[in-house]
């Protein structure tokens, strides 16, 4: 089978490089793996020479692996992060788009990781990814999320989301500046992700709102009047969790 992409392994560890290239090379036949380096200066040198379409990059080297831009003029190639980071890290990662393998590596998520990379047909805005991940890292009061908009990756503040509505596989992001983005994540996917949020509630099983955008409620109809004229629904299950959680706010 002729191989289909090239990859670079970028690990400080050798047995972890070992690994990973072991795995690709039973599992993902379509990956050539081109060179395996220990730091993102000899990466830097052989990204420029080899010209990868991936590049698997420990985040936890000397130099942070989100600092990779400053090592390159264009990056012109997917990033895969490798990490054994806790699941606050791992959000940020979602947060800004970017895949990732958790240590040890699970064969069965490396190749969705790899089937998922193989269909992607939309460019990264790398810089901006960058920039997100790193505010994600850094624990930075202004958080943001990486969303789709009319075929690029837009950058916009969590804040500002009114309403998150499932649409069967997908969900609609819906913003106070009347923005709408329709993102190939369930519900549930930005549930977790947004867990950590206070003022985001799961009202209904296809609503989480922002109870700061609330403006009025109705007992009887169990509605939620958003801004921006966005109507929610709210499950009697959720009641009693909505009726302590508004006090709050």
């Amino acid at each position: 089978m002729n191989k289909e992409y090239r990859a670079i392994i970028v690990d400080d560890e050798a047995s972890a490089r070992s690994i990973l290239s072991q795995l690709l090379a039973f599992h993902c036949p379509f990956i050539e793996l081109v060179d395996s380096c220990e730091d993102l200066e000899t990466a830097a040198v052989s990204i420029k020479k080899n010209k990868p379409d991936v590049v698997f990059l420990d985040i936890e080297m000397h130099y942070a692996g989100y600092e990779t831009p400053s090592f390159f003029e264009q990056i012109d190639f997917e990033i895969i992060f490798v990490t054994a980071y806790d699941n606050y890290a791992i959000k940020a990662f979602e947060m800004a788009a970017f895949d990732y393998l958790l240590k040890p590596i699970e064969t069965e998520r490396l190749i969705k990781t790899m089937e998922r990379f193989k269909s992607k047909s939309d460019a990264h805005n790398v810089a901006l990814n960058y920039q997100i991940l790193k505010e994600g890292l850094s624990k930075s009061p202004k958080q943001r999320i990486i969303v789709n908009h009319k075929g690029n990756q837009k950058a916009i503040e969590i804040d500002t989301i009114v309403a998150l509505e499932a649409n069967e596989s997908y969900t609609l992001i819906q913003t106070i500046d009347g923005g709408r983005y329709m993102m190939s994540k369930n519900l549930k996917y930005f549930e977790n992700l947004l867990s950590e949020y206070p003022n985001f509630f799961r009202a209904h099983k296809s609503w989480i709102v922002n109870i700061k955008s609330m403006v009025r409620f109705s007992k009887k109809e169990m509605t939620l009047y958003l801004e921006n004229d966005i109507v929610a629904k709210l499950s009697k299950y959720k009641k009693q969790d909505f009726d302590q959680l508004v006090l709050q706010y």
